[in-house]
């Protein structure tokens, strides 16, 4: 019995990374990034990637379906799987891992509860400080938060219009080309 537990799949975890890869993907858009844009780097690379799972997640958890609960925590285990096999290849000591993990799931938490309490009232606003807040620390480029803020709502939106079952099958459209897929 225990060694069933050790081979079995959880129930939604294939949907939960192939989602998670539509949000990563999403969130590698080269439109997102540039000077006047999300700085191209390590730590805005996560802000976006964030974003888009942080709206993912909301959308499945906000769905009448009872297995949304179950799928939005599989993305999300799914990100953390993703972020913790990233900085072993980045070389980050196997003693380091669950403190770093920790400060990220703890930076991605943060980020979702802001995004999810302007989203909720529809306070473009809001999500724009939140933005500014937590991608640049205050200090955007011109219009950089607004952009994004603008993103966040359109994809929020579209997310909410996508039906259940493609999620269920590990489909969600971001509108940015998946590799592999067509």
């Amino acid at each position: 019995m225990a060694l069933f537990g050790l081979i079995r799949r959880r129930t939604h975890e294939r949907a939960g990374f192939a989602l998670y890869t539509a949000a990563v993907s999403a969130a590698r858009d080269p439109a997102l990034f540039g000077e006047d844009a999300v700085p191209d780097t390590l730590e805005g690379r996560f802000d976006l990637i964030a974003l888009h799972a942080a709206l993912l997640v909301r959308r499945l958890r906000r769905d009448p379906d009872k297995r949304g609960a179950a799928l939005a925590q599989a993305v999300f285990d799914a990100m953390f799987a993703d972020m913790d096999l990233n900085l072993r290849e980045m070389g980050v000591g196997d003693m380091s891992i669950g403190k770093r993990v920790r400060r990220m799931w703890e930076a991605f938490h943060g980020r979702a509860l802001a995004y999810e309490a302007a989203l909720e009232v529809g306070d473009r606003a809001a999500l724009e400080e939140a933005l500014l807040r937590n991608v640049w620390a205050g200090e955007a480029p011109e219009g950089a938060a607004a952009r994004l803020a603008d993103h966040g709502m359109a994809l929020d939106a579209a997310l909410a219009t996508q039906p259940f079952e493609g999620f269920v099958a590990g489909l969600a459209d971001f509108g940015v080309p998946v590799k592999g897929r067509t």
